[in-house]
C-alpha cells in the first residue's frame, strides 16, 4: 500500500469523533494532528488519540508530512481555510456544507480546480446500504422509470443547541438553518437518485425556534428534474424527537421505501426487504462510528476509506467540488425562492 497518508483534523467538537475513530482504524493513514482555536479541547482530543495538538491550522501548511487535512469546523470557516490548504496542496475533506454560501463554496471550487490536491466532500449518507441498492435499481432500470420521490426529515434541536454555539443559527455563520445543516444529506440524496434539478420551489420559515434564531428550523419544497420526475421535500428541526429519515421512490414497476435505514420493495401488493442497515464490522476500513447518529447516517468510516484510496490511486473522488456544487446550488435557488416565491431562473 506504500507509506501511510498524515492527516490532519481541523476542530474537535461534535462531529470530530466520526473522523477520528475512521483514521483509527484505517491502513494507510495515520492522524497526526488536531487543530482547534480552543486550545484545552484540542490537547484533549490530541491526549486521546495520541497525536500532536496546535491552536492555527496554518501551522499545517508547510509540514510534509501532512498530506490530508479533514475540515469539522464551523460553516463560514471552511471556505477560508479549504482554499489555503488546497493552494498548499493538501487533500481537502470537508464536512458538510461545502460552504456557508454559494459565493464561498464557488471559491473552493476554484481552488480546486488549480490544485494538485484533491478535494471531497463528506455526503456519508451516499455510501449507506439502502441509498446504494436505490441508486442500482434507478441505473439498471429494473423497476422501470422513476417516477417521483419524496424525502422527510422530522428531527429535534433544543435552544440550547444554538446558545451554546453562537455561530449557530445565524445567516452569517451557519448560513441557514435546517436546509443547509441537517436536511442538506437529504436534499443531496433526491438530486444524486434523479439527476439534474430544472427548477426547485418552496419555502423556509422559523415556525418554533422564531425567538432563538434568525434561520429556518422548516423548510418543503417541490422539485422538477430536467428527466420529468417530480420531488417532494419537507423538514424540520420543530419536531420533538429524531426520527429517522423517510424516502420513497415510485418507478412505473413498483416502489422503493427507506423506513429505519432499511429498504423495502413494494410490487405487486406484496412488499418485500431487500436489505438493512450497514453493520459496524462491514464499514469500509474497519471503522467504528459509534459517536455517530444512527437518524443522521452511520457511513462515516466508508466514505472517509474510499476518499483515501482515492488519493493513493489517483483517481478524482466522486464527491468532488463539482458534486459539491450541485447542492449547494438547489439550497441557495431554495432560499431564494422562499424570499421572492417564484421559481429561480435555471442554472446552466
Amino acid at each position: 500500500m506504500g507509506e501511510a497518508l498524515g492527516a490532519a483534523i481541523i476542530g474537535c467538537g461534535t462531529i470530530f469523533p466520526p473522523h477520528a475513530e475512521a483514521l483509527k482504524r484505517m491502513d494507510g493513514a495515520v492522524l497526526r494532528v488536531v487543530v482547534d482555536e480552543d486550545r484545552c479541547r484540542a490537547e484533549a482530543a490530541a491526549g486521546e488519540y495520541e497525536c500532536e495538538s496546535a491552536a492555527d491550522y496554518r501551522r499545517l501548511l508547510e509540514r510534509e508530512d501532512i498530506q490530508v487535512v479533514h475540515l469539522c469546523t464551523p460553516h463560514h470557516r471552511h471556505a477560508e481555510m479549504a482554499v489555503e490548504l488546497l493552494r498548499a496542496g493538501k487533500h481537502v475533506l470537508s464536512e458538510k456544507p461545502m460552504a456557508h454560501s454559494l459565493e464561498a463554496a464557488l471559491r473552493i471550487s476554484h481552488a480546486a480546480e488549480r490544485s494538485s490536491a484533491q478535494f471531497g466532500l463528506v455526503f456519508q449518507n451516499r455510501y449507506n446500504e439502502a441509498s446504494l441498492k436505490i441508486r442500482e435499481k434507478i441505473e439498471t432500470g429494473a423497476l422501470g422509470r422513476l417516477v417521483c420521490m419524496k424525502g422527510i426529515v422530522t428531527w429535534f434541536r433544543e435552544p440550547g443547541y444554538y446558545e451554546n454555539s453562537p455561530w449557530r443559527g445565524r445567516w452569517e455563520t451557519e448560513g441557514g438553518g435546517v436546509l443547509i445543516n441537517q436536511a442538506i444529506h437529504t436534499l443531496d440524496l433526491l438530486q444524486w437518485f434523479g439527476g439534474e434539478v430544472s427548477s426547485i420551489r418552496g419555502c423556509a420559515s422559523a415556525d418554533v425556534l422564531h425567538d432563538v434564531i434568525e434561520v429556518e428550523d422548516t423548510v418543503h419544497a417541490a422539485l422538477t428534474f430536467k428527466n420529468g420526475v417530480r420531488g417532494l421535500f419537507y423538514a424540520t428541526n420543530a419536531y420533538l424527537a429524531h426520527s429517522p429519515v423517510e424516502l420513497e421512490l415510485i418507478f412505473e414497476q413498483g416502489c422503493l421505501h427507506q423506513r429505519q435505514d432499511c429498504l423495502f420493495l413494494s410490487r405487486d401488493g406484496e412488499e418485500s426487504l431487500l436489505g438493512g442497515p450497514p453493520s459496524r464490522a462491514r464499514e469500509a476500513g474497519g471503522a467504528r462510528n459509534s459517536a455517530g447518529k444512527s437518524y443522521w447516517g452511520n457511513s462515516h468510516g466508508r466514505l472517509i476509506s474510499d476518499f483515501y484510496l482515492h488519493i493513493r490511486e489517483g483517481r478524482k473522488f466522486r464527491i468532488d467540488e463539482h458534486e459539491a456544487l450541485k447542492v449547494m446550488g438547489l439550497v441557495s435557488d431554495l432560499y431564494r425562492s422562499s424570499q421572492i416565491r417564484r421559481p429561480p431562473e435555471v442554472r446552466e
